[in-house]
């Protein structure tokens, strides 16, 4: 019998939710008559909501282990579903199939067969392919690339051509970080090349962008003032995209934007770099150090 409630957890960052948006499709598209809910943080519940993929859309605000009525809480999002499709399939979702009643129709790393991930190479799989292995093995032969053209239109549109600059990346992690003084030296190659440098980000990377914008009038400075859906029509429109392994980049790609991602031994591209829609579109520039990478090597990549 087809599961008539279903519920998709994706918690984690930007560009593990974006990494998700096939599963998300296949999942729809498996269960048509079915309610999904999506389980998320919130960050993405404005882009979940505008997505055609899901019929309501619940916040985990992650409670501490500790918290035991925030845990009831959670327990009660958790239960009275058919089937659970745990994308997240982390230590924290492992305790959720507890709290869920540990359902037989759970689908994650942990549970019952026949829905549980049991590939033993799991977790040394890029999560695009994790995933779609995961949802295989629970009887969803089909992961396609989505459809995001609901996702195309979003967004300002800025008359000139103009090339995404992403200098931001997770504040705890520096080393992931290309120097912001390589980016202000790209960033006036570009405008000197006819194509404005247009900086985007979170509101913490305000300070980035003004030491772009500081070295290179030309470039504007949208760091904080865009929503994921914003910046996933600007992505759409943009002549290229350039910046760290931080999720603008997946969600860049994942637009069909012509991508140089920039990473340093802190994380490895085979894992987690960003995938574009077509072969060649995404370039991965992979150094131990990121101080040691040139604007050269770097616009030698973009153009």
């Amino acid at each position: 019998m087809s599961p008539a409630r279903i519920l998709v957890i994706r918690l984690g960052a930007l560009g593990d939710f974006v990494q998700s948006f096939g599963p998300f499709q296949a999942i729809r598209s498996a269960h048509p008559a079915a309610h999904i809910t999506l389980l998320t943080t919130a960050p993405f519940v404005a882009l979940a909501r505008l997505s055609p993929w899901f019929d309501a859309v619940e916040v985990d605000p992650r409670p501490s282990w500790g918290n035991i009525p925030a845990l009831l809480a959670l327990r009660r999002k958790l239960r009275g579903y058919d089937r659970i499709y745990d994308l997240q399939t982390s230590s924290r979702t492992a305790r959720y199939y507890s709290l869920a009643g540990r359902p037989a129709g759970w689908c994650g790393h942990v549970g019952r067969a026949p829905l549980v991930h049991a590939n033993p190479w799991r977790n040394e799989m890029h999560t695009r392919s994790r995933q779609r292995d995961q949802l295989r093995m629970a009887g969803l032969a089909e992961v396609p690339m989505p459809d995001v053209s609901w996702l195309a239109e979003q967004g300002p549109r800025l008359a000139a051509a103009y090339v995404l600059i992403v200098p931001g990346a997770s504040p705890h992690r520096p080393a992931k970080r290309w120097p912001v003084g390589r980016y202000a030296e790209l960033a006036c190659r570009l405008a000197r090349q006819g194509l404005r440098p247009v900086v985007v980000g979170a509101q913490a990377d305000k300070p980035l962008a003004a030491a772009i914008v500081q070295a290179c009038p030309q470039a504007l400075d949208l760091a904080g003032q865009t929503s994921l859906a914003d910046l996933a029509g600007l992505a759409t429109r943009a002549e290229a995209a350039v910046g760290n392994d931080t999720g603008p980049m997946h969600l860049a790609a994942l637009m069909g934007c012509p991508c140089v991602v920039l990473f340093s031994a802190e994380s490895n591209p085979a894992l987690t770099a960003p995938l574009g829609r077509a072969p060649g579109q995404v370039c991965v520039l992979s150094v131990r150090d990121l101080a040691t990478l040139s604007v050269n090597r770097v616009a030698a990549a973009l153009s």
